[in-house]
C-alpha cells in the first residue's frame, strides 16, 4: 500500500477525487493563506484536542516541536519552554534559527501524527491540496510524512498540480504516492478558494487554524456586494473579482482570475485593502505571514502600509526561522520599499534576507545583496552590517573557508564601528563585531586571542550597560568564551562556564550537549547522559542529539539505548553517513552481520567512496570468513584514503589470510608510521615477518612489543621464544 497523488489543475477536480478517503481531514495548504506551515496548522488543529485529552503525555512529548513553528497552538495544548532567545526586543536579538531548525522541528511534528495515528480509534486520511502553492516548510513537512508515514496506519492524499512543486516534494511523491489524475468535472458553481473544513458527511475535528480560516470557504465570507461607486459594483464581473479577492489570491477558477486581471486596478486596490481590514483584528502569526502582507503589498498603499505589513512578516518569519519565508518577504519588502525615502527598512529587507538566504545555501545570492547594500548607501551602518555578513560568508560557508579574506571584511567592521556616534550602539556594536572577529581567529588557530577579545568584550557590557541590557548577546559571549576554554583544555572551568548558562538560559540545548561532552571527558558517563536524556525532553529532535546520545550510551554499554536512538536518527534522515557506520559497527559486534552490511550498503549508496564505510564492509567480510572480498573492500578504502590507518590494519589481516605475508608486513609498517608503536600492531607485524620467514624482523617486533605497556605477553614470548629457537639452529 502507498499513499496517494491526486494530480489536477483545479482544485474542485482534486477534492471530488479526494472525497472518497474517509474520513479525512482536508487541509488547503496555499502559502497566501497563513504562509508557512499553512495547512500543517489545520490538521494539527483537528487532533490535538482528542490527543491532548486522551494522551497528554503524547502531547507533552513533542509540546516543543507542535508550539515552535505555530505558538498559536498555545490555545489548544497551554505554552511551551521559551528560549532565552525568544525574550528580548527584535533589535536586540542576535540569534537566530534557521532551515535546518526547522526540519527538525517538522520532523518532531511527523513523529507526532504518526504515533497519533496508532493510537486514535480510527485514523484519519490527511488530505493535503495545493501543495504545488505550499511554502517550503510545508512542501518539506508534506515530503517527511510521506516518505516516514506508514500508509495502512496514516493514509496521506497529495493534491496538486504537476508544476510548483519542489524536487524534494517531487521525489516523495514519486517514491511513496500512486498517482491519480484529477479530470475537470461537469459545469456548476465556481470554485472559490481552498478549504480548511471536512467534507460535510464527515464528523467535525476541530476549530479552524486562524481567526480567518475558514473565511475561504465561500463567498458568504466576504462582503454582501461591491455597490456603490467604491466599490465598483456597476463593473461588469465585479463579484468574481471580489470573489478572488476574498479567497486570499488562492482560486483558481478562471472565469475569477480573468475577471481579476481585468478589473480596474484601482477596485482591485480598495478590495484587497478592504479583505487586509476584515483580517486584522486578532490576526495571529499565521495570518500576519500569509493573507495580510498578500493584500496590503497589493492595496492603495503598498509602499506605506505595504511595506509595514511586509516588515512585520518578515521579523516574524526570522524570529522563527523560517528561511525561504523571510528571504521571500525580505524580496519582496525591497521591491515596495523606496531605498532613499525608507532607507532603514530597505536595509532590513535586505541584510536579513542575506542571512536567511545562507541556510538554503544560495550563498552568491546573499553575497550579491550584501554588495547592493554596499553600491547604493554610504551610510557607516550599511557598510559596517554588509562588511559582517561577508566575512561570516569567508569563514563559515564558502568553499573552501577564506578566514583571510574574512578578517579583512571583519576589521573594516570593527573599524566602523568604533566611529558610531551613539555611545550605547558604539559599545553594542564594538563588542558584537569584536565576538565575530574572536570567530575568525578561533579558525585561524589564534585561540588565546579570541579569548582576549570575548573576555574584553563580557567586561565592557558589564560595566557599561544596565543588567537587563542585550541579555541574548550577552549569553553569546559566555557561551563563546566557555568553547573557548573548553578548546584550550581548561575543561574545570568550561564545565562551571555551561553549568551557569544552563541556570541562565534552560531550554538552550547546546549548552547541554556541550556540557556532556566535557562530562564524557572526564569519565562520568552517568552525567553527560542525564544532560543528553534532558536536551532530548526539552528540544525538537535533532538528529546530532540523538547520535551523540547513542554514541554515550555505547561507551556505557547501553546497547539496546543506542540502538533505539541511533534507528531514530535513521528514521528521520536514512542517508546519515555517521549514523549508518556506527550502528554498522555496533551490529557486527553483536554478531549481526547482515543488518550491519545492510547499513554499510544503504550508507555507500548514499556517499558512495566513502573510506570508513568501504573499510567497515571489509571488516564484515572478515567476520564472514571472505578474505578476498575484503581485501577488495580494503583497497577501495584505500584508494580514496591512503592513510586510513584502520583500513591499512584490516588489510594487513586480509592479505595474511590470502597468504600474502609481506603485503601484510608493507600495510602494518604504515600504520605504525602514522599511529606510533603499537603492541598489537608490532605483535601483528611480527607474525607476518615470521611467516614470510624473516625471523630476525619478527623477534625485533616481538623484543619492541613487550617493551611497551598493555602488551600480549601470553602471546609474543611464545613467538619470540619460536624465533630464537630458529634463529640459533640457523
Amino acid at each position: 500500500m502507498r499513499h496517494v497523488w491526486i494530480a489536477g489543475e483545479r482544485r474542485a477536480d482534486r477534492l471530488r477525487a479526494a472525497a472518497a478517503y474517509r474520513p479525512a481531514i482536508v487541509a488547503g495548504c496555499h502559502q497566501r493563506l497563513r504562509g508557512p506551515y499553512t495547512g500543517v496548522d489545520t490538521v494539527l488543529r483537528a487532533v490535538l484536542p482528542e490527543a491532548f485529552a486522551r494522551w497528554p503525555e503524547l502531547v507533552e512529548r513533542h509540546r516543543v516541536s507542535l508550539l515552535y513553528g505555530l505558538p498559536e497552538l498555545a490555545e489548544v495544548i497551554g505554552p511551551g519552554p521559551r528560549q532565552l532567545a525568544f525574550t528580548g526586543p527584535f533589535e536586540q536579538r542576535t540569534r537566530f534559527y534557521g532551515a535546518q531548525m526547522i526540519r527538525c522541528v517538522s520532523q518532531g511534528v511527523v513523529t507526532f501524527l504518526i504515533e497519533y495515528a496508532r493510537l486514535a480509534d480510527v485514523p484519519p486520511v490527511l488530505v493535503l491540496d495545493d501543495l504545488h502553492a505550499a511554502e517550503e516548510s510545508t512542501q518539506e513537512l508534506a515530503a517527511l510524512l510521506l516518505r516516514r508515514a506508514d500508509p495502512r496506519e496514516l493514509l496521506v492524499v497529495a493534491g496538486s498540480r504537476r508544476e510548483g512543486v519542489g524536487d524534494q516534494l517531487a521525489t516523495a511523491l514519486e517514491r511513496y504516492a500512486d498517482p491519480i489524475e484529477a479530470g475537470p468535472i461537469e459545469a456548476g458553481p465556481t470554485d472559490a478558494g481552498p478549504t480548511d473544513a471536512n467534507p460535510p458527511a464527515d464528523p467535525p475535528v476541530g476549530p479552524a487554524a486562524d481567526p480567518a480560516a475558514d473565511s475561504t470557504v465561500g463567498r458568504a465570507a466576504g462582503p454582501a456586494a461591491v455597490g456603490g461607486p467604491e466599490g465598483g459594483g456597476g463593473w461588469p464581473g465585479a463579484e468574481l473579482v471580489r470573489a478572488f479577492v476574498w479567497s486570499d489570491g488562492t482560486s483558481d477558477d478562471p472565469a475569477e482570475l480573468a475577471a481579476y486581471e481585468a478589473a480596474d486596478p484601482a477596485l482591485r486596490r480598495e478590495l484587497h485593502d478592504r479583505r487586509a481590514a476584515e483580517l486584522a483584528p486578532g490576526a495571529g502569526y499565521g495570518l500576519r505571514m500569509g493573507a495580510i502582507p498578500y493584500h496590503l503589498e497589493r492595496g492603495g498603499d503598498p509602499g506605506g502600509r505595504g511595506r509595514a505589513a511586509l516588515a512585520d512578516a518578515l521579523r516574524v518569519s526570522a524570529e522563527i526561522g523560517f528561511s525561504a519565508a523571510t528571504a521571500d518577504f525580505g524580496l519582496r519588502g525591497r521591491r515596495v520599499t523606496d531605498p532613499v525615502a525608507h532607507p532603514d527598512d530597505f536595509r532590513l529587507f535586505t541584510s536579513l534576507a542575506a542571512n536567511a538566504l545562507v541556510p538554503l545555501h544560495r550563498l552568491d545570492e546573499s553575497y550579491a545583496l550584501y554588495m547592493d547594500l554596499r553600491t547604493r548607501y554610504t551610510d557607516p551602518r550599511a557598510h559596517m552590517i554588509t562588511s559582517y555578513g561577508i566575512a561570516m560568508l569567508y569563514t563559515r560557508f564558502f568553499t573552501p573557508r577564506d578566514h583571510e579574506t574574512a578578517l579583512a571584511w571583519q576589521n573594516n567592521a570593527v573599524a566602523i564601528s568604533a566611529l558610531l556616534p551613539d555611545p550605547v550602539e558604539r559599545t553594542t556594536r564594538q563588542v558584537f563585531n569584536d565576538n565575530a572577529l574572536a570567530l575568525i581567529e578561533m579558525h585561524r588557530g589564534n585561540l588565546g586571542r579570541a579569548l582576549e577579545l570575548i573576555e574584553a568584550g563580557i567586561a565592557r557590557l558589564d560595566r557599561e550597560l544596565e543588567p537587563g541590557d542585550w541579555v541574548v548577546h550577552r549569553s553569546q559571549l559566555l557561551y563563546n568564551r566557555t568553547r573557548l576554554l573548553a578548546a584550550l583544555g581548561r575543561h574545570e572551568a568550561a564545565h562551571e562556564g555551561f553549568t551557569r548558562l544552563i541556570e541562565l538560559d534552560p531550554y538552550y540545548t547546546d549548552y547541554l550537549s556541550e556540557r556532556a561532552r566535557i562530562s564524557r571527558r572526564r569519565g562520568d558517563l552517568a552525567a553527560a547522559l542525564a544532560d543528553y536524556d534532558r536536551a532530548v525532553a526539552t528540544a525538537p529532535p535533532y538528529p546530532e542529539l540523538y547520535y551523540n546520545r547513542g554514541t554515550c550510551r555505547v561507551e556505557a554499554g547501553d546497547t539496546a539505548g543506542a540502538l533505539a536512538d541511533f534507528g531514530h536518527v535513521l528514521e528521520m534522515e536514512p542517508d546519515d553517513g555517521p549514523t549508518l557506520f556506527r550502528r554498522a559497527e555496533l551490529l557486527l559486534d553483536l554478531g549481526d552481520l547482515a543488518a550491519a552490511e545492510a547499513d554499510v550498503t544503504a550508507g555507500l549508496a548514499a556517499r558512495p567512496g566513502d573510506a570508513e564505510l568501504l573499510c567497515l564492509h571489509g571488516l564484515i567480510e572478515l567476520e564472514r570468513g571472505e578474505a578476498r572480498r575484503a581485501a577488495d573492500r580494503l583497497d577501495a578504502a584505500l584508494a580514496t584514503a591512503p592513510d586510513y590507518a584502520a583500513a591499512l590494519v584490516n588489510r594487513a589481516v586480509a592479505r595474511f589470510r590470502l597468504g600474502r605475508p609481506e603485503g601484510a608486513a608493507e600495510d602494518l609498517t604504515r600504520a605504525l608510521e602514522l599511529l606510533g608503536d603499537d603492541p598489537d600492531l608490532l605483535l601483528n607485524r611480527g607474525l607476518a615477518h615470521e611467516a614470510a620467514g624473516r625471523h630476525r624482523q619478527a623477534l625485533a617486533d616481538f623484543d619492541a612489543a613487550l617493551s611497551l605497556p598493555g602488551a600480549d605477553a601470553a602471546e609474543l614470548e611464545p613467538a619470540r621464544d619460536r624465533c630464537r629457537r630458529l634463529l640459533a639452529e640457523v
